[in-house]
């Protein structure tokens, strides 16, 4: 049995400021620089023999903050893609469940675009011979819709949010992912 934590990264400066923050970056504030310092506490203990993150600026300094070790950036955990809304204010957003109606009219990526990417990059990360503990950082939006092709994510995170530095612990047999429990909450 393999295990995947999939993190979200630390807050940002968009965060702080409720901008649209996609494929657009922005860097960690001071309070998203202690979250990864929290998160490295709740993870000192895990033996990871892998690390990856998002290109995003954002993921790689998280990570950077949880471990000095040598890790891999990949496109296919980047946050999903607004598109023309991309660091726009997020009164323009519309509900959740009302984003693949609206998002891809302006350019953006549907829900299952983004459940796609997600597990076609997880999943060739995971079924690699030497990866039995990995870390990987992404984003809200991304690791919420992976969450949602295992299950509904209100239940399975039973009401919690899912807030900067939430780590989502997996497991990974027989090429399928099994949601565990969410870390550091």
């Amino acid at each position: 049995m393999k295990h995947l934590y999939l993190m979200r990264h630390g807050e940002t400066l968009f965060n702080q400021r409720r901008k649209i923050q996609g494929w657009c970056d922005s860097p960690l504030t001071e309070q998203g620089i202690e979250q990864a310092k929290k998160a490295r506490k709740v993870l000192k203990d895990i033996s990871f023999d892998h690390y990856y993150c998002s290109t995003a600026e954002r993921c790689s300094d998280t990570l950077e903050i949880i471990t000095s070790s040598p890790y891999q950036r990949l496109k296919g955990l980047k946050e999903r893609y607004f598109g023309v809304f991309e660091g726009e204010s997020e009164d323009l957003n519309p509900p959740i469940g009302k984003y693949d109606s609206f998002f891809p009219l302006y350019g953006g990526e549907t829900r299952d675009d983004v459940v796609k990417r997600m597990n076609e990059t997880l999943s060739m990360i995971m079924k690699r011979d030497d990866h039995h503990c990995v870390l990987a950082v992404s984003h809200a939006g991304a690791c919420r819709c992976f969450l949602s092709d295992i299950g509904d994510p209100q239940n399975l995170l039973q009401g919690k949010k899912f807030s900067n530095c939430c780590i989502l612990h997996f497991t990974y047999d027989d090429h399928n992912f099994q949601f565990i429990e969410m870390l550091n909450d």
